[in-house]
């Protein structure tokens, strides 16, 4: 009797002091300096500015000039988006882009909602901002973008969270800032810009906006920038809701369940979805990720070489940004003619996330971020220390990589919900708003009742 109290109490103090490191950890960071040259001794003006997304005649000029002096080249017979994209269709989309699509108008669409911009750590940080109408209490939340997205993918999904239908559901006072080096952000002047930075910088903005703490939304670079902000303070970060979440590496739990997954399924927690996307075939699992992951090794090693043809080609930015959008959305849509591009977006919405790399010149400062965080390995401090920040996993069926629950919780300890989603992709907020919204919605709703 004695013994089993003695092993029980021994076991006790093991798990307490187990649980009470895990607590303590979080993830190191320090100040930094992006702006030009060396960083001022006088204190950084925080002051906060309005900020309007504006264009001239001249700008679209000069976009139609370099239109029309495009060279076409012909894709081969039968190759669909297998080969990239379909020269017919490209011909199709710049035919619109040049002669239909209205810039001027879209301008305005993108001012419906309010822009503000302030300087952190030496450089200009654009975002917008939306404030529900409601008189009641209403939630902070940071959304995060991605590559090769931007703020705009939100703009689907921005009224359903800030002017929810129903009253029982949350009203959120939503943040959408663009990461540094996209879109209207300044881009960083100096080396080093990784993940760990923006996230600083983002906690930085959220503080300076009066929000000691908040709930925050990735997918993309947004689910590892957002991920990394929950590392640097889970105090501040209230709950983390992604849709994407490959694993930083390989464990030993991953290896093991790989490895005997689709003999013994339940014994890992593997459901029959997983089991679907991890086990089709070796081509699957093998070839299908090298097909899709060209671009990264280019953007992870020499960005600014490829880059420098699309700052100056409209018509080779296009095709570069809207590949990914038709074959990260399914990747089946590369058999399809017209490579499923209008299946789940229409040509406006497309065209004007294009022209925010095109208008900003910021498709070289945005390749940028892969060769930051690539290029110092996969053993960066983030990728060892957990999550114990509250979290949700939206799993959509047509994701660039699947994770299972289990996969998830070797990451995320905190994983309070993990909903395999009925339908949708990599874009997923641009994609399926409604589903986006609710999902935030439910995980929201469980927080704010504890």
């Amino acid at each position: 009797m004695f013994t089993e109290i003695l092993v029980a109490l021994i076991l006790g103090i093991v798990v307490y002091l187990v649980l009470l490191k895990r607590k303590t950890v979080v993830l190191k960071t320090e100040d930094g300096w992006w702006g030009v040259g060396e960083e001022p001794q006088e204190t950084e003006d925080d002051s906060i500015g309005t900020f309007m997304v504006e264009t001239s005649q001249e700008e679209i000029q000069d976009l139609h000039r370099r239109i029309d002096q495009t060279r076409p080249f012909p894709s081969l017979e039968n190759s669909h988006f297998n080969y990239g994209f379909n020269s017919k269709v490209l011909q199709k989309v710049v035919t619109y882009w040049r002669n239909v699509f209205d810039w001027k108008k879209q301008v305005d669409k993108l001012n419906k909602y309010p822009h503000f911009k302030t300087k952190i750590e030496g450089i200009s940080v654009h975002y917008v901002h939306v404030k529900p109408k409601r008189k009641s209490k209403c939630v902070p939340l940071i959304m995060v973008h991605g590559w090769p997205g931007s703020f705009y993918e939100f703009y689907g999904v921005l009224p359903l969270l800030t002017e929810p239908a129903d009253p029982d559901d949350v009203a959120f006072e939503v943040i959408c800032p663009s990461i540094p080096g996209y879109g209207f952000s300044e881009a960083p002047h100096k080396t080093g810009f990784d993940s760990v930075c923006a996230a600083r910088i983002f906690h930085k903005l959220m503080k300076r906006l009066g929000f000691s703490e908040f709930y925050a939304h990735g997918g993309d670079w947004g689910w590892l920038i957002t991920t990394n902000m929950a590392q640097l303070n889970p105090k501040a970060v209230r709950g983390l809701h992604i849709n994407f979440a490959p694993p930083a590496k390989p464990g030993l739990p991953m290896i093991l369940s790989l490895m005997l997954g689709w003999r013994f399924p339940k014994l890992f927690g593997f459901t029959d979805h997983d089991v679907k996307r991890l086990y089709p075939c070796l081509e699957k699992l093998v070839v299908e990720p090298v097909k899709e992951t060209g671009y990264m090794h280019i953007q992870s090693t020499k960005p600014d070489t490829a880059g420098r043809a699309l700052n100056d080609s409209p018509v080779g930015l296009a095709a570069y940004i809207l590949e990914k959008f038709s074959t990260w959305t399914d990747d089946k849509f590369r058999d399809l003619e017209d490579g499923g591009l209008e299946r789940k977006f229409s040509l406006d919405d497309l065209l004007t996330n294009v022209m925010i790399y095109w208008t900003t010149e910021s498709i070289i400062s945005s390749m940028r971020f892969y060769k930051e965080n690539f290029g110092q390995g996969l053993n960066q401090p983030h990728a060892s220390i957990p999550v114990y920040v509250p979290t949700a996993l939206a799993s959509f069926p047509n994701e660039l990589m699947h994770t299972p629950k289990l996969w998830a919780k070797q990451k995320y300890h905190k994983l309070v919900a993990y909903t395999p989603m009925a339908r949708g992709g990599h874009f997923a907020a641009m994609e399926e708003p409604e589903l986006m919204a609710q999902d935030i919605q439910r995980f929201i709703k469980i927080l704010e009742k504890k």
